[in-house]
């Protein structure tokens, strides 16, 4: 084992980093019990705030990358112990020294994109607004209802353009008066924090900050959890305060008012997917469920692990940039759980959610009988 200083001198700078949570474990372990990785493989979140107490963090091993940062060790910690804030103060420590094992190098790329074009999949920045190409999409104008903020993997990911659309179709037939900023937008940031890159992260905080004041943007609409977690909590350290709102809260508060009629069958059997960046996070678990269960024909069953205890989808904390071997996806475990309760649509609110899940069921032998939807797709649908 390496150190890269004195035992001392790495307490202190994880301390420095924001770790300091570690003092606070007794080592019980229920972080391990409910840990998705021992699912799949084995994997101690409790070894790593131990070594992290005395200094002998290995920045050069993968297992400090391993945490999706999923939150379910946070939500059943006896002590409140601040667990995923040791496991950022690890990688920053890590990316402090630019050292990243094999299946993590894949960072360093995704950095140098947000840095130069505002997104992680090297999309260039004059082509972000290319998905509105054909609908009727404004630029935003200070006094608009709401700025609608699609993300970069729904700007830039050819399947989840679709979801963006489908949720311009939707607020249009709403009557909703929204605009987008287009090639000003950046990249919320959120991931990249969860990598360790503290400074990349407040970076494009401060440039999305400025923008929003700029432009006079009050309210703001997400399709991402991860977008709505870094807006409502994470850009208030910069003493802002927008409003925000995920789409699952705007489509049941449009249905709600009656300014969204719900009109088509949808003769299915479908189950909701939460998020861990909007349900276990952010505690946003009714809303998408009332809104579905007002679809005409529409069969809701719930899965295993549902709500607060849901499964991660492996996506969070950075990880959907990382290779995961096939025998490790949590989303794979996922779709078996859909499966074995013989539902045909799982509908989803969250872009990482979606790729991971696609993933999964194109190497499934039924998994052209699987459909995996966001919930804008299905709810236009049916309006």
């Amino acid at each position: 084992m390496e150190n890269i200083a004195d035992f001392k001198e790495i307490v202190d700078a994880i301390k420095e980093k924001g770790g300091e949570a570690f003092k606070y474990c007794y080592q019980c372990g229920m972080c391990d019990t409910v840990c998705p990785w021992n699912r799949v493989r084995s994997f101690s979140m409790r070894k790593l705030i131990r070594q992290a107490t005395f200094g002998l963090v290995e920045v050069e091993n993968e297992e400090i990358w391993r945490c999706t940062t999923c939150g379910r060790c946070q939500q059943r910690c006896p002590r409140g112990v601040g667990i995923l804030e040791v496991g950022m103060a690890n990688r920053r420590l890590a990316t402090e020294f630019d050292v990243f094992p094999a299946h993590v190098k894949t960072i360093r790329g995704v950095s140098q994109s947000l840095a130069s074009e505002g997104n992680p999949l090297n999309g260039e920045r004059k082509d972000r607004a290319n998905w509105t190409e054909g609908l009727s999409v404004k630029t935003f104008e200070e006094g608009m209802e709401i700025l609608y903020f699609p993300c970069c993997y729904l700007s830039y990911d050819p399947r989840l353009k679709k979801v963006a659309r489908a949720t311009v179709t939707i607020l249009n037939k709403a009557g909703v008066d929204f605009g987008i900023l287009g090639v000003r937008e950046k990249c919320c940031g959120e991931s990249i924090r969860k990598t360790g890159n503290e400074d990349l992260f407040r970076r494009l905080a401060k440039d999305n900050i400025k923008t929003f004041i700029d432009s006079g943007v009050k309210k703001i609409l997400v399709s991402s959890p991860h977008c709505y977690h870094a807006f409502k909590n994470e850009y208030a350290e910069f003493k802002v305060n927008f409003e925000v709102v995920h789409i699952t809260q705007y489509l049941n508060e449009l249905v709600n008012a009656g300014r969204l009629k719900l009109r088509g069958d949808y003769h299915k059997k479908v189950t909701y997917h939460d998020p861990c960046y909007l349900g276990r996070h952010n505690s946003i678990y009714e809303e998408p469920r009332d809104t579905l269960r007002r679809v005409p024909g529409l069969q809701l069953y719930e899965l295993p692990d549902a709500r607060a205890d849901s499964l991660c989808c492996g996506g969070g904390g950075g990880r959907i940039w990382m290779d995961t071997p096939k025998e490790e996806r949590f989303s794979d475990l996922r779709l078996d759980q859909v499966s074995d309760i013989g539902a045909e649509v799982l509908v989803t609110a969250c872009p990482y959610c979606i790729t991971n899940f696609e993933d999964s069921r194109m190497n499934r032998q039924d998994g052209e009988a699987m459909e995996i939807k966001d919930i804008t797709e299905l709810i236009q649908e049916v309006i």
